[in-house]
């Protein structure tokens, strides 16, 4: 038996990275699972890695039609749901000089906004006894120059998890934020100071200097996290915060 046998759910950002690695450690322990991502390329991929027991559904969390059509498939194909893992999210940088109304707006629209109505779009179809699986990251906790949008968006997502948890908590819905440290995923592309390999090797490089195991984490260690989180074997664990990330905000 799986620890998630006959469990529905939704990861958002599912189509690389994290949300595909937790995906298909869901889809292995039993569970059906639907994936959210902007790119119907990616998905079709990311659906055909994952196998069987997959459904896509493509939007933007940031587009709250794009949620109330996730929601009414899980309805219409699922019924309810039981775990969510509010994954999709955006890495952007801005010294404070150069900082613009769009950029903030666009990072907290994603990460901060679009986390909010993620779950609050969900909680007519979430189960009793369900969990739900934020992710965060260590910016939240720690200060770092050039990512002020970012690292507040990150500690809005944490705080909602205290919120949601005493809220919730008469319903055994158990909800937790997990912060990685720097992964080894596409999204560290982006924030390269070019497209070049070269580039983007110094900056894995870079990140990797300043964690304390001396590497870069893998999306299959912060899945493994996640399944931890989304399973009865954390049944005792409600409001609280993983940090996986090689002891970045520890030592």
């Amino acid at each position: 038996m799986g620890k998630l046998d006959g469990k529905t759910a939704v990861i958002t950002g599912g189509s690389s990275g994290i949300g595909l690695e937790t995906a298909k450690k869901f889809v292995a322990e039993g569970a059906f699972v639907f994936i959210t991502g902007r790119r119907e390329e990616e998905l079709a991929k990311a659906k055909a890695e994952i196998g069987a027991n997959v459904s896509t559904v493509r939007g933007d969390i940031a587009d709250l039609a794009d949620l109330d059509r996730l929601w009414t498939q899980v309805k219409e194909e699922r019924g309810s749901v039981d775990i969510i893992v509010a994954n999709a999210g955006i890495a952007a940088a801005a010294r404070l000089p150069e900082a613009t109304p769009e950029h903030f707006d666009k990072v907290f629209a994603i990460n901060a906004r679009g986390t909010f109505f993620t779950v609050q779009k969900a909680v007519p179809l979430l189960n009793d006894g369900g969990a739900i699986v934020l992710v965060s990251g260590l910016a939240h906790q720690l200060g770092w120059a050039d990512f002020t949008a970012y690292s507040a968006s990150k500690a809005a997502v944490r705080s909602y998890a205290r919120s949601w948890a005493a809220e919730f908590k008469d319903r055994g819905i158990r909800v937790n934020t997990i912060s990685p440290g720097p992964v080894d995923t596409p999204i560290l592309d982006g924030l390269a100071a070019s497209s070049s390999p070269a580039d983007q090797e110094a900056l894995r490089a870079g990140l990797a200097a300043g964690v304390p195991m001396g590497r870069l984490g893998r999306p299959e260690e912060i899945a493994a996290s996640v399944l931890y989180l989304a399973t009865d074997d954390s049944g005792y664990l409600t409001g609280a915060d993983l940090p996986v990330d090689g002891g970045a905000t520890q030592l």
